[in-house]
Order: structure tokens, then sequence, then C-alpha cells
């Protein structure tokens, strides 16, 4: 790692550790305005990300390069982008009544009556919303759950990140270097009647099924639809997304795994099952969806 990458993650580091610190002490309607105020300075800025995030959005809303409307709509998605990172410095000391209260929900019988009857749940869901408070949410219920996170640099930034969410319930495996058996560890939490969360429309171990998406091919990971597959789960896919001041979340009913065919099939069908119902929800909340890595093949940079 470069001196100059060192000095930035430790400031990023410093920055999310005052956040946690201070956000929950200030008032909530004035920190807000900062955030959409930082929002919109790195909108106009144009970096790699906001422009990353421009081209995934005109993919998703069908809008023109450089039309007016798919530059809103772009600071429209740096907005809530913005307000997640609001929103989590806050949320250790939030009232758990009031996160389900504010919380509406589509769907939550999909969960409860699927874990009632002794099965586990794999809820899968795109990068959208609130998901840490999604995960709060569902902690408040009556259902704790299992998760894996990516590595974040530098370590002492990760291990905040885990202890966060570990403050809000959940059980927090890192996707890389740990004891290499988040696999074993999941498929054991859903064959006891439990709960597993899951990111699931950007592959990053480079071992996803690849899939259509918004009419383009992209790689989804294999490891929701597969803990399915092995375990008898149900698979849930979920929309996360802001609803005015509040949270909105659409559970969606089980992805059936197909009776015929192997199980990299049934894998693949599963996933394809996943990315239709992303799409759509994506296409009703473009704007929570905080997505600004490249995703389709046809956007990787050759190697």
């Amino acid at each position: 790692m470069s001196e100059k990458a060192s000095f930035t993650d430790r400031v990023v580091a410093a920055g999310f550790a005052a956040g946690w610190r201070l956000v929950p002490l200030l008032p909530r309607r004035p920190t807000a305005a900062v955030f959409r105020f930082l929002a919109d300075r790195v909108w106009r800025g144009r970096g790699r990300s906001v422009l990353r995030l421009e081209s995934n959005l005109a993919r998703v809303s069908g809008l023109d390069a450089g039309s007016r409307e798919l530059g809103e709509l772009t600071r429209a998605g740096m907005r809530s982008y913005f307000r997640y990172f609001h929103e989590i410095f806050r949320l250790p000391s939030m009232d758990r009544a009031e996160i389900v209260r504010r919380t509406h929900v589509i769907g939550a019988e999909h969960v409860h009556d699927t874990v009632a009857a002794g099965r586990g749940v794999v809820l899968a869901l795109p990068h959208m919303g609130n998901w840490d408070q999604a995960g709060a949410w569902l902690v408040g219920v009556g259902h704790p759950f299992a998760t894996v996170a990516e590595r974040l640099r530098p370590e002492s930034l990760f291990r905040r990140y885990v202890a966060f969410r570990e403050s809000l319930g959940m059980e927090v495996l890192p996707l890389t270097g740990g004891d290499g058996h988040n696999f074993g560890t999941l498929a054991t939490r859903l064959r006891k009647g439990g709960v597993v969360c899951l990111p699931a429309e950007r592959d990053l171990t480079k071992n996803g099924v690849e899939v259509r998406f918004f009419g383009a091919a992209t790689k989804m990971p294999a490891g929701p639809p597969l803990l399915a597959v092995q375990t008898g789960a149900a698979l849930l896919p979920a929309i996360v997304y802001f609803e005015g001041d509040d949270w909105g979340i659409h559970i969606h009913g089980e992805l059936p795994v197909p009776a015929e065919g192997t199980r990299q099939e049934k894998v693949s069908a599963l996933a394809q099952g996943l990315a239709d119902v992303f799409e759509k929800g994506i296409s009703e909340h473009p704007e929570d969806w905080h997505m600004m890595q490249r995703l389709w093949l046809d956007d990787l940079e050759p190697r």
C-alpha cells in the first residue's frame, strides 16, 4: 500500500470514528442538512464514483447520458448514499422500538411464517437504501441473523464496522481473512432454522453466476442461491429503500428451487430469479441504488 493510500485510509477511519461518536449527540435535522450539502458537493465534483453511479443509473433508467434528468437522478442517488452514512452514525443510539415502528414492510410474513415452520431463510438484497437499518428492523422483530462483510481498509475501520453491526444484533463473518468456513457456518445456521442476510447483486469473489440484468450480462454471487439449494432454506429477495423520513422494505415470496437439473443449473436459475426481482425493485427506486462500482461485464476493464 502506498504512503498516500495509507494516509487516506487513516483519515477515512478517523472520520467514521468521529461520526459514530459525535453525530448522535447533535440534532438530526441540522446534521441531515450537512450530509445533503456534502452529497451535493461531491455530485458537482463529478469524481470517479459519481461518474460510475451516473453510468449505472443510465442503464437502469434508460435516461440519456448527459441529460438533465440523469444528472438530477444521480444527485438524488448521492443524497441517498450520504443519508445512509448519516443514519448509520445514529443507529446505535436509536430506540429499537422506533426503528421497528418507522419501518414499513411488505411481505414480512414470508420471514415470520418460514421461521415458524422451522426452515431457514436466506434474505438476498441489492445495495439499496439503508441495509443496516433493515437489519436492525429484522433483529427488532425477533430474527437475529448472520451476514458476511467485505473487508475494508484500514483494519481499524473494518473492526469498527463489525462492532457497529454486532451492536445491532448481527453475527458478522468477514468475506476474507477469516477461518475460511463462511459457507459452512451459514449453512449450519440455516439448517437450525436461522436467518442469513447477504448482498446479492455484485460478485466480489470472481466466482459468480452469470445472469441477464437490465438487458446485459453481469455476475451475481453464487452464495445465496447455493445455500438455498444445499440446505433447503427459503430464498427470499428483499428490496430496501427510503420512504420519506422512514424506511421501506419489500420482502418477496420464496424463489422455488427447480425440481430438475444439476446443482449448477438450479443455482443459475435462482440467481436469474434474484436478478429479475432486483431489476424491478431498482427500477421502482433507482435513486436508492448505491452502485458506484463497475457491475456489467462489458464495463469491466480488460485484464
